[in-house]
């Protein structure tokens, strides 16, 4: 009988691999064009007057990132390249991902597009949308009597 060696952590990264291949090609939210980019992790927050996403992009330039909305849809994608991306050389772990990033959520209809802002700052992309005027919440005063 003879003892095969395997490198660590080798079985972990099958597993990932082939979680990431079955997301992909299950996940009726991408598009084609995005089937092969890893999704940014992103906060959506409400309060009266706006909504507020914050996606984490760490290692960006601000040019290099794309934020369009179109349809009543928010799109943020980037793009980043690592050295050598098939070269397996000395690594152990391998979890800082290169490629394209991509991620895309529908906007309630209560936001004005027109008056988004978006600002950048290490590694933090926020987004705020104002909310429409008529669309606010307001609060009514109870009457005694």
């Amino acid at each position: 009988m003879t003892l095969q060696t395997r490198a660590p952590f080798r079985d972990f990264r099958h597993i990932d691999s082939v979680m990431n291949r079955f997301w992909r090609n299950h996940s009726p939210r991408v598009p084609v064009q995005y089937a092969d980019s890893w999704a940014i992790p992103l906060d959506v927050v409400q309060d009266d007057d706006s909504v507020v996403i914050t996606a984490s992009l760490p290692g960006f330039k601000a040019d290099d990132i794309n934020v369009a909305i179109e349809d009543g849809a928010l799109t943020i994608s980037a793009e980043t390249t690592s050295g050598d991306e098939t070269s397996t050389n000395g690594y152990l772990i391998r979890e800082r991902r290169a490629g394209k990033f991509h991620r895309a959520i529908r906007l309630p209809k209560t936001v004005e597009p027109d008056g988004a802002e978006s600002a950048y700052n290490e590694g933090v992309l926020t987004i705020t949308l104002p909310k429409v005027e008529n669309k606010k919440s307001r609060k009514l005063e109870v009457k005694v009597g």
